[in-house]
């Protein structure tokens, strides 16, 4: 089964995209911010991160430049899921190694699209 880390510092937003996932038979695990996403990352086995930008402690693009150094996430697609929209901050999460990049509020089909195109 395909295991997805979901990190957002909103509970209303980690709760409809991890019920989005179950919904569609995926496995889900919550992090309210990058530090606890990092901490659950290290303890975990994950296909896929979903991640916001802008969190308390660590944010997604740092989330995602940490996990990049991690053997176990050097491939594992990295989805932002954000508010932020600038060419300029989709650039710095690319930097970081960012998969892909999903503006809020999400579609749901187009999520889970997003998903099937970068999981393997």
């Amino acid at each position: 089964m395909t295991t997805v880390l979901v990190v957002d510092d909103s509970n209303s937003i980690r709760d409809m995209v991890s019920f989005t996932l179950k919904s569609a038979g995926y496995q889900t695990v919550e992090a309210k911010d990058g530090r606890d996403g990092l901490t659950k990352a290290q303890t975990g086995r994950f296909d896929l991160v979903i991640s916001d930008v802008n969190m308390p402690n660590m944010d997604g693009i740092s989330l995602c430049g940490e996990l990049r150094k991690l053997p176990n996430f050097q491939f594992t697609p990295i989805l932002m899921l954000t508010t932020e929209s600038s060419t300029d901050m989709k650039m710095r999460g690319k930097s970081a190694g960012a998969t892909g990049w999903l503006v809020k509020p999400f579609n749901p089909e187009k999520l889970l699209a997003t998903i099937k195109r970068v999981v393997r």
